[in-house]
Order: structure tokens, then sequence, then C-alpha cells
């Protein structure tokens, strides 16, 4: 009779995909979140690079290889949003066009008061906003975080309906721009003292103006 073979041993598992970078990521973020408190609690200008290395436990040079300024330990908060319209569009459900899918996720995103559309009255959302646009350099940085948004949703609406690039690229933004403006109307109305619930009804109908605005183009101002 022949003997029986033991068990092969069991195959080791992989290491879990994207764990390194998961990681990084979580670095990202500690440093981020360590010079927002800071910079919540005595002012941006106040607070020096140096003081936000010693309180992320890190060296300064360390800190810069993390963020290339300043101004982007603030603005990763809006990393994750840089590509979100180019993720909706080349996401969406088969037949469904890409600014019904935008106008979808912005409707969406006002409902659960998502911050980056401007309707949430959230004290630490409502702090950070002020730090932002209370500081010109942030501003201006955050215009480059809107160009990229801008490049990669023409990347995203050439790629779905293809056409001319220059066109995707009016379309880009024109789109970049309402979400914008949609978001900062919302974020004046709340730090004014109304509450995110009773500006809801008024977000969700100048958002749905205004993309049938940009389906309709400029045709009132022609």
């Amino acid at each position: 009779m022949t003997e029986a073979k033991p068990p092969a041993p069991p195959l080791a598992l992989p290491p879990e995909p994207g764990l390194r970078s998961r990681k990084k990521q979580q670095r990202y973020t500690t440093i981020s979140e360590a010079a927002i408190a800071l910079f919540l609690e005595r002012g941006f200008e106040k607070v020096s690079v140096a003081e936000v290395a010693a309180a992320a436990e890190i060296s300064k040079p360390t800190l810069f290889r993390y963020f290339a300024t300043k101004e982007d330990l603030v603005l990763h908060r809006f990393a994750d949003h840089e590509d979100e319209a180019a993720r909706v569009v080349a996401g969406r459900p088969a037949g469904r066009a890409a600014l019904d899918a935008l106008q979808r996720h912005f409707l969406d995103g006002l409902e659960r008061r998502d911050p980056v559309t401007g309707l949430c009255d959230a004290p630490a959302v409502l702090a950070f906003h002020q730090l932002l646009y209370g500081t010109p350099s942030l501003v201006a940085r955050l215009h480059g975080y809107q160009n990229r948004s801008e490049q990669a949703l023409t990347e995203a609406l050439t790629a779905a309906h293809g056409g001319n690039r220059l066109e995707a690229r009016l379309a880009a933004g024109q789109i970049v721009a309402v979400q914008r403006i949609l978001a900062e109307e919302n974020w004046r109305r709340v730090t004014s003292g109304e509450a995110a619930d009773e500006v809801w009804p008024d977000a969700v109908t100048s958002a749905n103006r205004a993309f049938s605005q940009l389906r309709s183009g400029l045709t009132r101002y022609a």
C-alpha cells in the first residue's frame, strides 16, 4: 500500500494590496492634521514649518518630503477631491450622460452635507473654511488644485464623449466653476448664521438651475 503523503504546507498569503500606499497616506494625514490644529489655534502665518514638524514628531526635511509647501499642509484635505469629478464621469453607469452623473453626485453631496459642497455647519468644518478662505496664500494655492481638477475632468470627458479636446476643456472649466460657485454661495450663507438644513432646499434648487444652464449654454446672454 502506498504511504499517504503529508499535507502540503499552507501557502503564504501575499502582502495586502496597497498596504504601503495606505500607510504613506496615513502619514500624510497625520502630519496635515497636526498642522491644521496649530493653524486653527494660532493662525496660519504665526506657525512655522519647524513647529509643525515638531508637533508631528518628524524632522523638517522629512516634512518637506511629504509636503512641498506650507500651504499644502492645509490643502491636503482637498487631495481626495482633486480628481473627484473625473472619477464620477469615468465610473458613471452605462447610458448615463456625464453631466447627469455630475449633477447627481453634487446633489448627493448636498444631501449628506459634504463639506466640499459648502453645505456643512459642523463647527470644525466652519473653522477650517474660515482658515482657508481667510488666508490669501491658501486661496491662491487652492487655484492650483482647481486647475488640476479641471485638467483631470477634461481627460475624462474626452475619453467619455470623444470630440475636440478644447471643447472638453471648455466644458470642464465651466463645470468646475459651477461647482465652486455653488459651494461658495452655500458656505457664505452658512457662515452668515443660517443652518445647513435651512439652506439645503435653496441649495438643491440652485444646483439644478446651474446644471440646466450648463446644458442649455449661454443662450440667455447671446
